[in-house]
């Protein structure tokens, strides 16, 4: 169960990364004869025709028609490219056009909105980081994954995340790398760390709290509010199970729960843990008390009466009631109790 937990997580990390290298290359024949190549332009010509047609740019792909070209390039105070994130968006705009288009079609339309959208210094700029993204995006498609390293290892990620970090250097600057990937790279590095403490066997519950908190909080502000709820809950019932799993005393998760997230939300989850220990001892004493009902010698409808009169004694509330309904019926089915952990 925790073995399956630990690569749930590290099933983030596949999509995350891991669709980084996921690069389609068109099969392109050297053989293209012209009555194919003409085909391929009047069917380009027809769709930028389409569009014109319709009042769309003529740079959108059928599958684009109802959205807007993404693609806001920043310039500098002398003109000259700005490169971010909004660049890289813009590049894959295009790219994300490709099986509607060919690999030639979309260079081409590229460039001429790009010309039309952009003078000197920036368009040389933009249209020569274009050409090697492209390059760079071919490339990856090429990467093979690491051998001799169990896929279950955080390491056989971590070796993806690093082969690609290499790659990059071979077409872009430090600069360029920052600008293109920084903000996804933030993410990476942060889940490739998580994961890494998550999987140290040598570190305590508690003392991968502690990390995983002050991995948290180097996280920028805006990360930090997007991935809260999300990841605290996942640490908190991933390191809870791991304590509860090796018989673990009660002291071990507070203390593992004020390193994670601090003193009152432990409070609230002491308190939360009492009214669950409550609710389970209610439910366990109901249904105990019940199954002599059930196997006593009185009539159905006596039955009835007297398991409707004992829900009232033991659950107070309509809404306790409806609850008891359902771990009764779990329960005549010989089925595991749904109690929260």
């Amino acid at each position: 169960m925790q073995k399956n937990k630990l690569w749930m997580l590290l099933a983030i990390i596949i999509v995350v990364i891991v669709s980084l290298i996921l690069w389609l290359r068109p099969t392109q024949s050297t053989q293209s004869s012209s009555s194919t190549e003409q085909q391929n332009n009047a069917t380009h010509h027809g769709t930028s025709e389409a569009n014109f047609q319709a009042g769309l740019p003529s740079y959108a792909s059928h599958s684009q028609q109802d959205t807007e070209i993404n693609c806001q390039m920043q310039l500098d105070a002398s003109n000259r490219l700005i490169v971010n994130e909004q660049t890289r968006n813009c590049f894959e705009y295009f790219i994300t056009q490709f099986g509607e288009k060919t690999l030639e079609q979309i260079k081409q339309d590229f460039k001429g909105y790009v010309s039309q959208n952009h003078q000197e210094p920036a368009l040389s700029q933009i249209l020569d980081l274009w050409t090697r993204y492209l390059d760079y995006r071919q490339a990856l498609g090429e990467l093979t994954p690491p051998t001799g390293i169990d896929q279950e290892d955080p390491a056989y990620y971590r070796s993806i995340y690093t082969n690609t970090q290499n790659l990059r250097k071979k077409y872009f600057s430090n600069y360029e790398i920052e600008g293109l990937f920084g903000t996804e790279d933030t993410y990476h590095e942060y889940t490739l760390d998580r994961i890494q403490v998550l999987a140290d066997k040598k570190l305590s519950e508690a003392e991968k709290a502690q990390r995983l908190k002050d991995l948290f909080e180097q996280l920028p502000e805006d990360w930090q509010e997007n991935l809260e709820q999300l990841n605290k809950l996942d640490d908190l019932r991933k390191l809870t199970a791991d304590i509860k799993a090796r018989g673990g005393s009660s002291e071990e998760i507070r203390q593992m729960r004020l390193n994670l997230v601090g003193p009152e939300a432990t409070q609230r989850l002491e308190n939360l843990d009492s009214e669950r220990a409550n609710w389970k001892s209610s439910v366990n004493n109901y249904l105990t008390e019940r199954d002599g009902i059930m196997k006593s010698g009185m009539s159905d409808a006596a039955k009835q009466q007297a398991v409707q009169k004992l829900r009232q004694q033991h659950f107070k509330s309509p809404e306790e009631r409806l609850r008891a309904e359902t771990f009764e019926q779990v329960h005549d089915q010989g089925g595991k109790l749904p109690f929260a952990d």
